[in-house]
Parts: C-alpha cells; structure tokens; sequence
C-alpha cells in the first residue's frame, strides 16, 4: 500500500505537469518540421520523437539512478535498479515527500526525452539518421545524465548545497546542454549546400509547434515545485510573464527592421522567453520576469546573425541562439534578481546588492559548458566510429525524408 505521507493532490499535480512535459516533445516535432526544408519534413520530425524508444527504456533501467541515486563525487549517481522494484516507486520520494517515487521518476524521465529532441535542429537536413539516433542515445548518457546530476541531485556539485548555483526548471540541464551541443554539432558537420536559402516551408506547423511548447511548458515550470503550492503558482505566472514579454520584444524589433511583423518572429521570441525564465521561474520576481523576457530576445536574435552570418556556422534552426544564449542569460538573470523572500533556496541577487549567488550561477553556467563540450566530443567521435556523421552530398540534395525514411510528407 501507498504510505500515508503522501499527498493526493500534490501526486496528481506532478503527474498531470509530467504528461504536460510530454507534450512539449511532438511540440519541438511540429516547430522543427514547420520551420526546415520540405524535402526534410519528416526527417525533422522523426529525429525530435526517435529518443523516446530509446529513452525511457534507458531511464528507468539506468538513468533515474545514474542522475538522482547516491551521488560519486557530486558528477553521477551510483548504478542500481530502484526503479524497478515496487518498494521504491510507491514509496514517498526522497525529493518530494509528498509524492511517490513513480511520480518523480516519471516528471523527470520527461525531460531526459525532451532534452535530447532539441539539439537535433542544428542538423537540420545533413546528418544521416542512424548517426543521429547513436549520437543521441550516447549523449543521454554520456552528457544529461551527468549535467542533471550536477545541477539537481541532492549531493550534486552544482547544486545550493554544495557549489550554490540553482536551476529551478532546466535552465542549464536542458537548454545550455542542447544549445552548446547543437553549436558543436552544426560546427563539425559543416554549412549545409544551401546554407544561404531561408528554409522555413510550414508556418502554420511552427505556430502549432509553438503552441504546444508553451502549453507544455506550463507544466515544466510549475511541476517543478513538486508540490502544487504557492512557488508552482509563483513559477508558472513568471513563465508566462516573460514569454509574452520575449514575444512582444521580438516582434517589436521586426517591426522596427523591417516594417513587418512575422509570426515566425513572434513564436521565436515566445520560446527565447521560455528558454530564459527557466533557470529562476521559482526565484525571481514578477517584475523582474518582464525583462528577463525582454533582454532574451534582444540577445538571442543578435547572437543567431553573429552566429550564421559573421561566423558561418549553419545552426539551421538555432538550437544555441535560442535555448544556448537564453539558458545562459536566464541562468545569469537568476543571480542578478533572485529574492530568497520568494524562495529561500536561492540567496539574494545582485538587484539586492549581494554577489555570491550571481558568481555561483558564473561558476554553475561555466562547469555545465565545459562537461558538455568535452561530453558531446566524445559521443561525436565514437559515433564516427561506427558510422558517418554527415549525409553525402547526392543525400542532402535529394532530401532526407526520402533518402533516410523512404517518405514523403505529402503525396497529393
């Protein structure tokens, strides 16, 4: 029988946030899928959902323990079974005594699947899908494993025990390690043969995608309290602050260019925003949420002309300018208007005249980008033992969807 410790309404909260999560997975298919080539529709898709074979096998066999069990030296948990076994998923978790264990195994096993969906945007159209598929199964293990370990476990190296860096809903587990993966990614692969072109072929699938993502991210921000009390209500109206402050800013700037607004503008700008309360949903206050919101999208969109213009790197759907710059900005921003009133597990911010918890989000935001780095190297260079990175250039022209998949996203 369940323990009388825990709570029915709480449970209910995190499972229903865990299939809100979820939903944030065909969200990335569908914004993916609109805003690449045709000739790479279904490929875009299918490389966004292909992890969840693969991932919620390995996390319930391995990585639930490798991320959250009994930490080695505050990088990885210690390998067993928990799990499996029914003592411990209907036990009360140790990280929420309110909820069982399944329910806290099941939340996070939803971001392990949505972390890995995201990087595969800087790819777009050049990378054959069975590398893909090798590289990101590695990288779950190799890199998020560690980098959620890191940032969430109770004796993780990361975290406010310890180094004293917060990431409240992903900030550095999800978007600075699938937005410094992509960066590396698109950089050993190379510019696609019509880097040039603007590849956007679905706009009403992007603004899908969008949809579904910000909806889904709802339950990212708020089920992260693990409780449905006042820090879930608090995270969630921050979450939506900052994303329609992004969403407006962004449009506003294509205005002032261009004289236009686009709706592909507008949902870029919604996701900037979501990408950037990440960190400090839970910690920051309301107000501060507005230009926390506003500030992503004036760096993200500069950082993807640096990027593909004067770099030349052909990040085809700007994993890093999007969730790369906005994690780094969100996780910096947490350490400048942190308020521990809202939240005593963060210290003060500098807004409040206090260094230490800015300079552990510095060191927090450094050390993810490091193990990431050298991580996903190496998951790149063992999946170039077995197989070719990039597709050949007669693939590339013809189309993933029919050279990878043998489909067609439309047949009328």
């Amino acid at each position: 029988m369940a323990s009388s410790a825990i709570n029915a309404g709480d449970t209910a909260f995190v499972l229903l946030s865990a299939a809100l999560v979820f939903i944030m997975i065909p969200g990335v298919s569908f914004f993916y899928g609109g805003l690449g080539s045709k000739k790479n529709l279904v490929n875009n898709m299918m490389s966004s959902i292909v992890i969840i074979g693969t991932g919620v096998i390995m996390w319930v066999l391995f990585g639930y323990s490798l991320t959250f069990g009994e930490s080695i030296c505050g990088f990885l948990g210690k390998l067993d079974l928990g799990a499996l076994s029914k003592s411990f998923t209907l036990s009360p978790s140790s990280y929420a005594q309110g909820i069982p264990s399944a329910a806290f195994v099941v939340f996070e096993m939803m971001f392990a699947l949505l972390t890995p969906a995201l990087v595969v945007g800087a790819a777009e159209g050049r990378m054959r899908f069975k590398s893909l598929f090798l590289f990101l199964t590695l990288w779950s293990i190799v890199v998020y494993y560690p980098v959620a370990h890191m940032n969430w476990a109770k004796d993780g190296i990361l975290t406010a025990s310890h180094l004293g860096s917060v990431d409240f809903a992903g900030g550095n587990v999800i978007h600075i390690s699938s937005g410094v993966t992509g960066l590396i990614i698109a950089t050993l692969i190379g510019k696609r043969k019509d880097f040039e072109c603007i590849s956007c072929h679905n706009i009403p699938f992007v603004l899908i995608g969008t949809t579904l993502l910000w909806f889904g991210w709802l339950g990212s921000s708020a089920g992260s309290a693990l409780s449905a009390g006042s820090i879930a209500a608090h995270a969630l109206l921050t979450t939506m602050v900052s994303s329609a402050s992004a969403f407006l800013t962004w449009i506003l700037i294509d205005i002032a260019r261009r004289r236009r607004a686009k709706l592909t503008s507008g949902c870029s700008g919604a996701i900037v925003g979501l990408v950037a309360i990440a960190s400090g949903a839970g910690y920051v206050p309301v107000w501060a949420a507005i230009i926390i919101g506003a500030f992503a999208s004036v760096f993200s969109y500069v950082g993807s002309r640096l990027i593909k213009r004067r770099c030349k790197i052909d990040d085809a759907l700007d994993v890093f300018s999007c969730h790369g710059i906005g994690g780094i900005w969100g996780g910096l921003a947490t350490g400048i208007f942190a308020d521990p009133s809202i939240n005593p597990i963060a210290k003060a911010g500098l807004i409040f005249g206090q260094f230490e918890q800015f300079l552990a989000q510095i060191s927090g935001i450094f050390i993810t980008i490091m193990v990431v780095l050298s991580g996903t190297l190496i998951c790149a260079y063992l999946t170039g033992i077995f197989t070719k990175l990039r597709a050949s250039e007669q693939e590339e022209i013809d189309g993933m969807d029919v050279t990878q998949h043998e489909e067609e996203p439309y047949y009328a």
